[in-house]
């Protein structure tokens, strides 16, 4: 099982002291985080992307290009890529490209983009964004796997005799996770390529969650992928911790409060209740994440959020640290504990090209 980061990449103000990094500091934060993730020992650091304030990630591939550099080991993704508002094409080679930067260690999770006025800054109608979705990702899929691609849609002119480049890393596209918060359309399209549904229920009671993922388990057995237990689940969270559980609410209180998306309705402790949210100590966290598997059933991938809404740098990183050093190997043991030995790990590159070499062996066989 995979355990990680996320960002929005908000620019936001700390409500305890009033100030609001600049830009600048926010991205080069952002490089900070995945650096840290990397030395304590987590497995992926993700970002989102976003065109609109007060969020700087426009352009994930630059920053993950970089993070790659100064990496070597983590698993560099999105937490989402606009299949909806970018030219497929433009995907495919951006996320080519970073894959052949980092050995392989990229992955994507596509998503629609919840934010309305963006959508008419690239010549889109949001009122089409399923439909943008499956068409773009058809279209992606296709600019990975052949070299000469003629193609025609309602959504971007025809290609006739295109090919990509560069072409994927060994020949294995990054693998896709889907996300999705509410679109059952979605979950749907990830079960039919057989690929990653990613569920960000961070705001979402598990009630809500539980649907979704198990709409995607059916299909994803439907289309003969696997059973349902073999399909590939991630989750999001969303975690405040210090050693005494009072001086997490303490200091965290505030920054909810006046959170534009958490603040503003029902009482802190109310709304943990509801939703993956955990403000306490390193124990809390493990205990309130344990049980998540009692509705997304064995899963794959489990990324936090550790620095949005106004965190300081300072503070995010001292969560990062409480993650690796004291509960992530907790994590790891406990979800491990009684896994069927048929659910699989997330995919990474080295294991889709090891898949990739078995198929092509076993097909030469039966040739033979």
């Amino acid at each position: 099982m995979q355990f990680g980061i996320f960002t929005v990449g908000d620019v936001a103000t700390d409500p305890t002291t009033g100030r609001t990094p600049t830009e600048h500091e926010r991205i080069k934060a952002m490089v900070a985080l995945a650096q840290k993730a990397e030395e304590v020992g987590l497995d992926v650091f993700a970002t989102g992307e976003h065109h609109n304030r007060p969020f700087v990630p426009s352009s994930p591939t630059t920053l993950l290009g970089h993070i790659a550099a100064r990496t070597e080991r983590i698993v560099l993704s999105t937490s989402t890529t606009l299949i909806t508002t970018n030219d497929p094409v433009k995907i495919a080679e951006d996320f080519a490209m970073l894959q052949h930067l980092a050995d392989g260690r990229v992955d994507l999770m596509t998503g629609r983009g919840n934010t309305g006025p963006v959508y008419p800054w690239f010549g889109k109608d949001i009122r089409q964004g399923i439909d943008l979705a499956v068409e773009n990702y058809a279209l992606l899929r296709r600019l990975w796997r052949e070299d000469v691609v003629d193609w025609e849609g309602k959504f971007r002119t025809p290609l006739q005799g295109f090919t990509s480049t560069p072409r994927p890393l060994d020949d294995v596209p990054p693998f896709v996770w889907h996300g999705s918060i509410r679109s059952p359309e979605i979950a749907e399209q990830a079960a039919y390529y057989g690929d990653g549904f990613f569920h960000n229920n961070i705001f979402w009671p598990k009630e809500h969650t539980k649907k979704l993922i198990d709409l995607y388990r059916a299909r994803y057995a439907h289309y003969g992928h696997g059973t349902p237990e073999q399909a590939i689940v991630g989750l999001g969270g969303h975690v405040y911790m210090r050693p005494r559980s009072q001086d997490a609410v303490r200091e965290f209180r505030p920054l909810f409060d006046h959170s534009p998306v958490m603040g503003g309705g029902i009482p802190m402790e109310e709304y943990m209740e509801q939703t993956p949210l955990t403000v306490g100590t390193p124990e809390q966290v493990i205990e309130k994440t344990l049980t998540f598997r009692e509705y997304a059933g064995d899963y794959q991938r489990q990324l936090f959020m550790v620095d949005g809404g106004g965190v300081p740098l300072k503070t995010a990183l001292e969560q990062i640290d409480m993650l690796g050093e004291q509960v992530v190997p907790v994590l790891r043991a406990e979800f491990a504990r009684n896994r069927p030995a048929d659910v699989p790990d997330a995919p990474t590159h080295a294991s889709l090209l090891a898949a990739r070499d078995t198929d092509r062996a076993q097909t030469a066989d039966a040739m033979a």
